[in-house]
């Protein structure tokens, strides 16, 4: 059974940050690669070391989308945060990051 997939608030405001074209990549992104076992480490999909941002990472070339996972009531993946990588650092809305 497919996951169900949620974006927090907090990533639809990060979604403003993107163009059209990016924001395009980050939908047919995460439809492609967490419907289905998203918990599953993949080049592009590992989990996170403890962070307060997200368990998981997935990266759909330098765009980073963070996401948490959960088993019950429902299978769900909440997308959490949307940034774009530069350099080691992410930057997420308009602040940098290093997750």
């Amino acid at each position: 059974m497919p996951y169900r997939i949620e974006y927090v608030q907090t990533a639809i405001n990060h979604l403003r940050y993107l163009t059209a074209r990016q924001r395009s990549v980050v939908f047919t992104g995460v439809d492609q690669q967490l419907m289905h076992e998203p918990t599953a480490e993949t080049r592009n999909r590992k989990q996170m070391r403890a962070n307060p941002l997200a368990s998981w990472e997935l990266r759909l070339g330098d765009l980073r989308v963070y996401y948490d996972v959960e088993e019950q009531p429902e299978q769900l993946v909440k997308i959490a945060a949307i940034g774009i990588k530069d350099g080691n650092k992410v930057i997420i809305g308009r602040e940098r990051i290093q997750p």
